[in-house]
């Protein structure tokens, strides 16, 4: 059977164990009418009567349910708006029971229609059943649907002495503050003991939107919102003369592929020459420790956001010289943060929203994910490892994800925690591969390509990858000239892309 057969044999299933739940409910609230009309003594027609006569109500108060649609609606998904649709069933099938009483009122037809007081009671009392199981269901459900869960594994949430060490009565510089990664290490840095979180982001809607939270969350870290650009060299020089911070936490990127891909001359610009300019500048300010947040895309890199980053990489790690003044510069790899913006995730959730389709790229797509703040937690904890016994930094970091999880999955996962049914309620289709994506990203953790460390999830790079021909300056001179996009791909392929 195919995966769309499977998903209508579910489908049919739970709408089947639907009805028979209702015939319960009904039934019960029949038995209750009649033992409440009756003051819990027999009616005058017998018990068998009353038996038969539940019959018809049954058959007109679930073709009634039937005919409003009710059993289209997911009881994940039962709510205040749906209360008129269950209303409006259980009337019609009221109207209906008491047309049948007025048309057939003789006592030897008891067994066929109720009487009108049973009708009434039973009516109210089956709505209320009906419809006070779906919410009870919905708000069990929600209680269990977490995003985290759509890892396919358990988070891990790292942390521990050497990160407070690390960065107690420090002050911390973050980049691209504002954003998924950039919010979450601002949150983590200013309650593990910084003294100060100097927040970068040229975005004045994110930076307002972290100020505010980290205003109201009343941290003991004063946080500092600095609207800038990181490629305005005159104004990063002043923040940090002003701030001297000791730790950089570069999170600021251009990192959505098809985006990058159509416009590679500010990808490169943004991602590698802005990168390079920035170690420069923040090692002649006195900082210790620079940390890139790089990416899995920089592994044998097709995309020109994967061979920017790695670009990226190469021209940071340069600057590990003997001349680095006490600055050691890493970056650490990872791949999806549930939930970022411009993610699949929150692109899901609108479709899912506006009842689909929901759009794979491929069957086979698959993808590496972390949470965000699982992803902060072991970024903090690998730029801690300069500290580290015979860890120096000066490296490439790889964290341990997991396993990979296939897109399509995720889709179908997503689509049962909003309360639907994956291909039934809402379709999904493929629509191709776009250019600069790969099927698989690599994140290999196996002894032949990385390191242990001390840390059972944080590994160093035994082979980060090419880096031929690569001179910062030429970089730059040719990234402030106006080359083609096809220019800057062949540049950039020349150097770090994937042969």
């Amino acid at each position: 059977m195919g995966r769309h057969g499977a998903h209508w044999t579910l489908f049919i299933a739970t709408r089947l164990v639907g009805v028979a739940v209702d015939s319960v409910l009904m039934g019960a609230a029949y038995v209750a009418a009649v033992a409440l009309r009756f003051d819990f003594r027999e009616p005058q027609w017998g018990w068998r009567a009353t038996a038969l006569s539940f019959v018809t109500v049954w058959a007109v108060q679930l073709f009634a349910l039937i005919a409003t649609g009710c059993y289209k609606l997911p009881w994940r998904r039962t709510g205040a708006l749906e209360m008129p649709r269950y209303a409006g069933a259980f009337a019609l099938s009221a109207l209906a029971l008491a047309a049948l009483r007025w048309y057939m009122p003789e006592l030897t037809l008891a067994h066929v229609r109720p009487p009108y007081s049973i009708t009434l009671i039973s009516t109210v009392l089956a709505f209320c059943a009906v419809l006070g199981v779906r919410i009870v269901w919905r708000f069990y459900s929600q209680a269990r649907s977490n995003e985290k869960k759509l890892l396919r594994r358990r988070e891990k949430i790292a942390g521990g002495e050497d990160v407070l060490e690390m960065l107690r009565g420090k002050t911390v510089l973050v980049t691209g503050a504002g954003g998924s990664i950039g919010s979450e290490i601002v949150r983590q840095t200013a309650r593990s003991g910084a003294a100060r979180v100097v927040m970068v982001e040229r975005g004045e809607n994110a930076l307002y939107e972290i100020d505010r939270e980290m205003r109201a969350a009343g941290s003991n870290a004063p946080c500092v919102p600095e609207m800038v650009d990181i490629t305005d060299a005159d104004r990063m020089k002043r923040v940090l003369e002003r701030w001297k911070p000791q730790i950089v936490l570069h999170a600021a990127a251009y990192k959505h592929v098809p985006m990058v891909e159509s416009n590679p001359l500010d990808g490169l610009r943004n991602n590698a020459v802005a990168t390079r300019r920035l170690g420069e500048w923040s090692r002649d300010a006195g900082v210790e420790r620079f940390v890139m947040i790089s990416t899995d895309k920089a592994v044998n890199p097709i995309s020109v956001m994967g061979m920017t980053k790695r670009l990226a990489e190469v021209l940071l790690l340069e600057l590990n010289s003997p001349d680095a003044k006490g600055c050691v510069f890493s970056c650490v790899r990872f791949g999806n943060v549930l939930g970022s913006s411009g993610s699949v995730v929150p692109l899901f959730r609108e479709q899912i929203a506006r009842k689909g389709p929901l759009t794979v790229t491929h069957p086979d797509m698959k993808r590496y994910f972390m949470s965000v703040e699982e992803a902060v937690a072991l970024v903090l904890e690998a730029a801690a490892m300069g500290s580290r016994g015979s860890q120096k930094g000066g490296c490439i970091y790889t964290l341990d994800m997991g396993e990979p999880v296939r897109i399509v999955d995720l889709a179908e996962d997503m689509i049962r925690q909003a309360g639907y049914k994956p291909y039934v309620d809402i379709p999904i289709v493929f629509t191709g591969i776009r250019p600069g994506e790969k099927l698989f990203e690599e994140l290999n953790v196996s002894e032949k390509s990385v390191y242990r460390t001390g840390h059972a999830r944080i590994f160093v790079c035994r082979d980060p990858g090419r880096a031929e021909g690569v001179d910062a300056e030429e970089v730059a001179r040719f990234a402030s000239g106006c080359p083609g996009d096809d220019e800057v791909r062949a540049f950039l392929k020349a150097r770090v892309g994937a042969q």
